[in-house]
């Protein structure tokens, strides 16, 4: 193993950039839209038999990852900062599970890759009563460049590591998500354990081989960031519960 001192600042860059909006999304202020033309692709019409779509469950939580790094395992924030350097007990939290955790990641990544996920510790807009491990694995990426679906459920399944639920595969209309997970998000399968509703979906688009593009919805009812310190009145952290407790009293 590389005894190579990592970058403090950013071990290998930003991990994870913004996913575009689909038509009719909620936006905020530095938001996108997805073009026309690749919006009908995940809604309505694949080009071809070479196209493949998956649409998830979007979880609500901060986004972060894990990397092998000159053969240590890391854990990162969404900007690329270590967890270790931020000024949110969450991402102290999160770098305290992944050690905790280590060898899982040993043996999930291979040098230089990360996986990308929500770290469900903390509350932000949506308050949830967990039903597996506070952190759930969305992409496992080299770069920018992802693995396809199928090889991270395959990689995910055999370390136990959570994926967003599944709503459905092949091209899904918003209308239809909307039904799928109930008029006000609050479907009678939830996954992932949210009381408050689920705020939208994420739709993978994947052709012959490779992760062509993403794409979310976010219902407009959602209000970001409603439970956090500067928000909910307290001024202090509003923790998910993880087997009955918050999961900060779980993680030491």
């Amino acid at each position: 193993m590389s005894t190579q001192k990592i970058n403090a600042d950013k071990p290998i860059g930003k991990s994870y950039g913004s996913i575009p909006h689909l038509p009719g999304s909620r936006v905020g202020q530095m938001d996108y839209h997805i073009s026309e033309g690749q919006a009908q692709i995940a809604t309505l019409k694949v080009r071809d038999k070479y196209d493949l779509i998956i649409v998830q469950e979007k979880l609500d939580g901060s986004n972060v990852a894990v990397a092998k790094v000159n053969g240590q395992i890391i854990a990162i924030t969404r900007s690329g900062y270590l967890a270790t350097t931020s000024k949110y007990i969450q991402h102290h939290l999160f770098d305290t599970w992944v050690n905790q955790n280590k060898n899982r990641f040993f043996e999930l990544l291979n040098e230089g890759e990360r996986i990308c996920g929500e770290w469900l510790a903390q509350a932000h807009g949506t308050i949830y009563e967990l039903k597996h491990e506070p952190f759930v694995g969305f992409d496992l990426r080299t770069g920018k460049e992802r693995v396809v679906f199928e090889e991270l459920s395959i990689r995910t399944k055999k370390l136990d590591i959570t994926l967003p639920h599944v709503l459905s595969y092949g091209p899904t209309s918003i209308q239809s998500v909307l039904e799928l997970q109930g008029a006000t998000g609050r479907t009678f399968f939830n996954a992932h354990g949210s009381i408050d509703g689920i705020e939208g979906a994420v739709w993978r688009v994947e052709r012959k081989g490779k992760v062509d593009f993403l794409t979310k919805f976010v219902r407009h009812d959602k209000e970001d960031g409603k439970y956090l310190p500067e928000k909910n009145g307290s001024g202090e952290p509003i923790f998910n519960t993880w087997n009955g407790s918050p999961v900060n009293l779980l993680i030491k």
